[in-house]
């Protein structure tokens, strides 16, 4: 159930967009090492007052509406105690990588909007570290009173792994250099269940498992010295996928002619945060394009063609 909640955390990426766009540079890098990372000038002072209550009740407000949205147009049936289900083995655990996906970059995305705000470079990673553990959770509440669902401790461990990822690279490095992103296809497989897999392109890019590719982009330039030739914005790509997941029983796919594998891809990206740029426009457009992979050359390996190269993937 990961995608319900989608469509309010790309308004949260999009605000962290705005922040990326307008921020004042600042004078320290982004390390948490300094002891004065709590200090609060008095032209950040300012800036705290004037913009925190805007954006801690922009947030509240807009997030309490999704819920409650959510509560009586999508959970409309039958409610039950809260109860759990063990989800873990389902779907090839592509849903928990879009959970951890989905957190952290609603994370990235609340750090940014509280540095915008003028909050310390330390209290902004830990308050808005943590956002997106926060705002993906009450969903398993929802879901916890569904007959046909249930709550899911997978799903609340991938939702804490996301936002910790960005919390660990921050506090590591003073930046993020494994960046999550996600790239979709169509698949045959949608036609074949519409209401789970999805009726629309839309709804396909949420629910169709098949069509969604995870990727771990890694910034090997910063790991290099000063001299290196490398571009910055030219990084190896480790991807995830699955495919011929209709159902999410293994007899009930056999039953008509699929059997679910997963694959592994290797592919390159570009990171876009790097190309330079002094339009606040398209500092805000690559902030948010960041989140996806773009098409490029891949190596897939699965277990039933074995290698299989591609010469554009996504």
């Amino acid at each position: 159930m990961a995608w319900v909640v989608r469509v309010f955390w790309l308004g949260v990426l999009l605000a962290g967009a705005q922040a990326a766009g307008a921020q004042v540079p600042r004078t320290q890098p982004d390390s948490l090492a300094s002891s004065t990372a709590n200090v609060v000038p008095m032209a950040d002072s300012s800036r705290l007052s004037r913009r925190l209550p805007v954006l801690a009740g922009g947030l509240a407000a807009s997030y309490t509406g999704t819920l409650y949205l959510l509560s009586k147009s999508w959970y409309t049936g039958e409610r039950v105690p809260l109860h759990w289900f063990d989800d873990a083995r389902e779907w090839k655990q592509m849903d928990k990588a879009g959970h951890f996906w989905g957190a952290f970059h609603e994370s990235r995305g609340a750090v940014d909007m509280l540095r915008w705000a003028g909050v310390p470079e330390r209290r902004a990673l830990w308050y808005g570290g943590f956002v997106g553990f926060l705002l993906q959770s009450p969903i398993e509440l929802l879901d916890g009173r569904d007959p046909a669902y249930g709550a899911s401790a997978t799903d609340l461990a991938a939702n804490f792994l996301g936002s910790a990822g960005l919390i660990g690279q921050q506090l590591a490095w003073g930046e993020v250099r494994i960046m999550p992103k996600y790239s979709f296809h169509t698949t045959r497989y949608a036609a074949l269940r519409p209401n789970v897999l999805g009726k629309s392109l839309g709804e396909q890019h949420l629910k169709d498992y098949n069509g969604q590719t995870y990727w771990l982009c890694v910034d090997v330039g910063a790991w290099l010295p000063a001299t290196s030739r490398w571009p910055r914005w030219l990084q190896p790509a480790l991807g995830y996928g699955a495919q011929q997941m209709v159902y999410n029983d293994a007899k009930a796919n056999a039953a008509i002619g699929l059997h679910p594998y997963r694959q592994y891809y290797l592919s390159l990206d570009v990171d876009l945060r790097r190309i330079p740029t002094r339009s606040k426009l398209l500092k805000r457009v690559f902030y948010v394009a960041s989140i996806f992979h773009l098409p490029a050359p891949a190596l897939e390996f699965n277990r039933q063609r074995g290698l299989v190269m591609h010469g554009l993937y996504y």
